[in-house]
């Protein structure tokens, strides 16, 4: 999954940015009341660990 389709599946969902960070974006899910970083490389592949570990914070999963 790429980043740019990760971001459309969480804002579909009940989450939302927070912050920019260095390499990384803050976004929050009011699912899980957790904050989560996604890498801000929109057209790059998410590591299939890092996409499952977004996923279950996000309340996805």
């Amino acid at each position: 999954m790429k980043v740019s389709e990760m971001i459309k599946l969480l804002k579909k969902n009940n989450c939302y940015f927070v912050e920019h960070g260095k390499e990384h974006d803050k976004w929050h899910s009011d699912l899980t009341g957790k904050d989560f970083r996604i890498p801000r490389h929109p057209s790059k592949e998410l590591a299939t660990g890092t996409a499952n570990n977004i996923l279950r914070d996000a309340g996805l999963k």
